[in-house]
């Protein structure tokens, strides 16, 4: 059963993909028939559940679920979306391999699929989530894609997909800047609600506690319009210690990123003033 904040999250992600759609001339409605096929996935579900499940009680992590999951992809959505109405290309598009929207559904998936690893554990989960997720994103596709001259197409989204899958951690090289976007949103996931239930959790000290603890004093994230860059990404926090997540976290997933250079990342403690990173 989905808990209200993830009703939530899917609320606005179909919101947002339906806004993605109509800034395109030929309102191809895939992503939106991917979106929904992803979140009434049942598969799908009880991986993300899971996920949740080893990283907060077994390992004393911040959430990797479905909230964090769908989160990711929406943070995705939304930088794709500025980039697009700023002028600026994907990579399916600058090669003529694909259309913006084809790169709008490898988003999508990678973004629900990044952490399906953590079922397994922590330590390399990238790499099996890309093992996890294969056959699944294959039977998503052929749904979706079910007529025929459609293999090429499939191909290219699901290639696109398993590297952002692989490449979300920031350790393996990445070269589209549609897999530097999930690199980025994962990243900027970080905010309190993430770390409430480990905090709550009578625990003794863990290797994850740092995570928790810095996550639980970012207040919010915001992702809009830059003013020098097309992307500005605004983090405030309750305390200092949420600058942990900053340089620690979102910084070198940025500097990994192919879309680092599209980007502009200020920080700092509410009612003080704002440094600028990036």
């Amino acid at each position: 059963m989905k808990s209200p904040k993830e009703i939530s999250v899917n609320e606005k992600l179909v919101t947002l993909t339906k806004e993605i759609i109509e800034l395109t001339e030929d309102k191809d409605q895939l992503p939106l028939q991917i979106l929904q096929a992803l979140i009434d996935d049942e598969e799908i579900q009880a991986i993300q559940d899971y996920a949740n499940n080893v990283s907060i009680v077994r390992l004393g992590y911040n959430d990797h679920g479905p909230v964090h999951m769908r989160t990711v992809c929406r943070n995705a959505l939304k930088m794709l979306k500025i980039l697009h109405q700023s002028g600026i290309k994907t990579s399916l598009e600058n090669e003529q391999a694909g259309s913006f929207l084809d790169s709008v559904c490898a988003v999508m998936i990678a973004g629900f699929m990044h952490d399906f690893g953590m079922t397994i554990g922590r330590q390399d989960h990238e790499l099996y989530s890309g093992i996890l997720a294969y056959n699944i994103i294959d039977r998503i596709l052929n749904q979706a894609l079910s007529g025929q001259g459609n293999l090429r197409r499939k191909i290219i989204i699901r290639s696109m997909a398993m590297e952002g899958i692989l490449g979300h951690m920031g350790t393996r090289r990445i070269h589209s800047i549609e897999a530097g976007l999930i690199l980025i949103a994962d990243g900027c996931d970080m905010t309190k609600g993430r770390a409430r239930i480990p905090m709550e959790l009578n625990k003794v000290p863990s290797v994850g506690d740092i995570h928790k603890y810095s996550a639980n004093s970012i207040e919010k994230v915001k992702i809009h319009q830059g003013s020098e860059k097309p992307i500005q990404i605004e983090v405030f926090m309750s305390s200092d210690v949420g600058f942990f997540q900053i340089e620690e976290v979102l910084i070198p997933k940025i500097n990994s990123s192919p879309a680092k250079g599209f980007v502009e990342l200020y920080a700092g403690v509410e009612d003080k003033e704002m440094k600028k990173y990036l």
